[in-house]
């Protein structure tokens, strides 16, 4: 790639998914405690897609580079289809509704909010070829997500286009022995961001280990991720065995409803944010990573007597964003939930805020649409280092600024309901609202044609 880039030059970009036209809470999500309390309330897609869109203008005000991905064509009419609904429309609707109404909830999900579950991201500073890397995850572990992956794929391949800078890699065959839930589940250390980084890749499982004395199961909830998985995405990306640390998920915390690492740890430069809970080896895990890291390490550990899993995953504080600032210090992006837990409220001021680490600042947002079906700040948000020719690079109009979030809200105000039910999924002019308002998504965003509808 020629001269090398000066570090300076690196930025941290988050894309953060747009809250999906058909967002519902169909509690389809098995293991996300959220997602199952939370099924078959009415919800709001219009406010939403306004409490994502105002998270991102809010950090983007502050200084952080903010980057938008769009939502997936549902209802996927194609996948009842493929079921076996045939006839017009309306028709395959009224028998998904009549007949199998919890696969017409899965195919209205508009779960690709989430975007932390869209790919896994290696920056070019790591990778051998001076390339960022890309996979997207293969999300088989439930229907309504496995669903997913070939728009990822063609979105991501629209705006990282330029094969030059960037490299795609195809998502892991789908099957349980490879079970991949993208970058929830992985976290990359450094000093600054443009330096070399080690990536700690966080599993459930082992796929051909399971059951044996070394690798123990969760007893309630499903492992998502496997071993086996993160190996091959970083085999995928060309990173060698002193930039990896592949850590096992404590089983407990999969039973307390942590169905990725994203639910019970953050990390961000040298800071790796975690509950005590997070790791089934939490000393070799840090052991790992300070052996591995050209940074030190700065832990800060939350104990269980500070913050109970329980309280962890009913307020998310781990599900948060950790973000750089220019004098060295972090901001932690909480959602409002935290600020409503007595004890997680307290540990952030007295535990974080007053403890020897860079996090200098919290911050709450307000992601209420989001939290009720299990995502938080850190899930709606793909983390992407960028260097300045990279970023210059990217095809399509996804960079926010004050213009595009404008053009978003009014997007957003023009086209999305104020209320939806479980019930209302079969409404065929839902099928009709969406498309017309993706087709014109996709115009605002300039990324060509990525839906299905769109290529016939």
């Amino acid at each position: 790639m020629g001269e090398a880039t000066p570090l300076a030059d690196y930025r941290e970009v988050n894309f953060d998914g747009l809250v999906g036209p058909t967002h519902n809470y169909a509690g389809l999500a098995m293991g996300n405690v959220a997602s199952m309390r939370h099924g078959g309330l009415v919800a709001n897609p219009r406010e939403g897609a306004l409490q994502g869109l105002a998270k991102m203008k809010a950090l983007m005000d502050a200084g952080y580079l903010q980057g938008v991905l769009p939502p997936q064509q549902r209802p996927d009419l194609g996948a009842l289809r493929a079921l076996g609904f045939a006839g017009s429309d309306e028709r395959v609707l009224a028998r998904a509704a009549g007949e199998a109404p919890q696969i017409l909830r899965a195919v209205c999900s508009a779960s690709s909010m989430w975007t932390a579950n869209a790919a896994t991201v290696t920056p070019s500073p790591d990778a051998p070829d001076g390339r960022l890397h890309v996979t997207p995850a293969n999300l088989q572990s439930s229907f309504h997500r496995f669903l997913e992956p070939a728009t990822t794929g063609r979105v991501l391949q629209a705006i990282f286009r330029d094969d030059a800078y960037f490299a795609h890699h195809p998502a892991l065959p789908a099957t349980p022995a490879f079970s991949d839930e993208g970058a929830a589940n992985h976290t990359r250390l450094c000093g600054e961001h443009g330096e070399s980084g080690v990536h700690l890749f966080v599993y459930g499982r082992e796929a051909f280990g399971w059951g044996s004395e070394s690798s123990p199961a969760p007893q309630r909830f499903p492992a998502r991720q496997t071993l086996e998985a993160s190996q091959a995405v970083a085999r995928q990306h060309g990173l060698a065995d002193h930039q990896v640390v592949f850590a096992q998920q404590h089983p407990d915390a999969i039973d307390a409803g942590v169905f990725h690492n994203d639910v019970i740890a953050v990390g961000n430069g040298p800071v790796l944010l975690y509950h005590e809970m997070a790791f089934l080896d939490e000393q070799s895990t840090l052991e790992a990573l300070r052996e591995r890291m050209s940074a030190p390490l700065i832990p800060v550990r939350v104990p269980v007597e500070a913050v109970s899993l329980a309280d962890a995953v009913g307020s998310y504080l781990f599900n948060s964003q950790l973000l750089s600032n220019p004098d060295g210090s972090m901001t932690l992006v909480v959602p409002g939930e935290c600020r409503e837990n007595e004890a997680v409220w307290r540990c952030l001021h007295d535990h974080l805020l007053a403890g020897a680490n860079p996090i200098g600042e919290v911050v709450v947002k307000d992601v209420k649409q989001s939290m009720r079906n299990g995502g938080g700040p850190a899930c709606l948000r793909l983390r992407m280092v960028l260097s300045a020719k990279e970023r210059t690079a990217l095809d399509g109009r996804v960079l926010l600024d004050d213009a595009l979030h404008g053009e978003l809200v009014a997007w957003v105000e023009r086209h999305y309901r104020d209320r939806l039910a479980p019930e209302e999924l079969a409404d065929p002019a839902l099928v009709r609202e969406t498309l017309t308002a993706l087709d014109e998504l996709s115009s605002l965003l300039r990324i060509g044609s990525v839906y299905p509808f769109q290529l016939g």
